[in-house]
């Protein structure tokens, strides 16, 4: 196999899979790892990946935020599915929070009450969504509007979290790293979540297969405060056996 075709390969890979180890890809094309951190090398330098530790990835996860209208357009069957396995876990007259994000939003929109629901949310668009469905009780949290996700931060939310206590809190991120935990790319955005993380008996995560293998700029928090994940079949099978082995539960679905 000559050097170009390697390089298209590779690109093909992680457009296939979102992200992949420098340890699968010398395996895969039988070669060994200082050649394959030259691929890579050289890849970065044309902007056709990006490199993170021990592997590659599509886009990195340190760019600015970008706008929820541009995200909630990508990977759409993907949200939908994750969106449709998280709402099924919802109990009976349950309360819950749920984090800011497009496959929040998914999720809300999936949302049947049982009984009678509360929901504490960071989201704008969320507390559009369900305020019309009169069996839901949304409290939304106030604070700092970030404009690019329409949700809020800040000291204030914070503090009105430490007065409730939810059965789940529901959550996406920019990227999961099993070594580094759980990221996003604003540190307001993260010690928000780090506070919905305290009010919350389980943390559920919905990430589709192109945040494993990422690390944004903030850290939200290590896997052991993880109950489960929920993410689609498209996600490499390493990433799974790693999660399952720090005694996290893993949804996949089919998309």
């Amino acid at each position: 196999m000559s050097l170009p075709e390697r390089h298209g390969r590779i690109l093909a890979l992680l457009q296939q899979y979102g992200s992949i180890s420098v340890t699968q890809l010398s395996e895969r094309f039988r070669v060994s790892e200082v050649t394959i951190r030259k691929d890579l090398s050289f890849l970065e330098q044309q902007k056709k990946l990006y490199r993170t530790h021990g592997s590659a990835i599509l886009i990195s996860p340190y760019i600015s935020d970008r706008h929820v209208n541009e995200k909630e357009k990508k990977n759409v069957a993907e949200k939908q599915a994750l969106g449709a396995a998280a709402a099924a876990l919802l109990a009976q007259d349950d309360s819950i929070i749920i984090a800011s994000g497009t496959t929040m939003a998914f999720l809300a929109r999936e949302i049947k009450p049982q009984g009678r629901l509360t929901v504490i949310t960071a989201s704008v668009p969320v507390t559009q969504i369900l305020s019309q469905d009169p069996d839901v009780d949304v409290i939304q949290l106030g604070g700092i509007t970030r404009s690019s996700s329409v949700s809020v931060v800040g000291p204030f939310a914070e503090q009105m979290l430490r007065s409730f206590n939810c059965s789940k809190l529901f959550i996406g991120v920019d990227g999961i790293d099993p070594d580094f935990g759980l990221t996003t790319t604003n540190m307001l955005e993260a010690s928000l979540n780090r506070a919905m993380i305290d009010a919350a008996q389980k943390v559920v995560v919905l990430a589709d297969s192109s945040k494993f293998g990422r690390r944004g700029f903030s850290k939200i928090c290590d896997l052991e405060s993880v109950d489960r994940i929920i993410t689609d079949n498209r996600v490499q099978p390493l990433y799974l056996d790693r999660l399952r082995e720090r005694g996290i539960e893993v949804t996949v679905v089919e998309v």
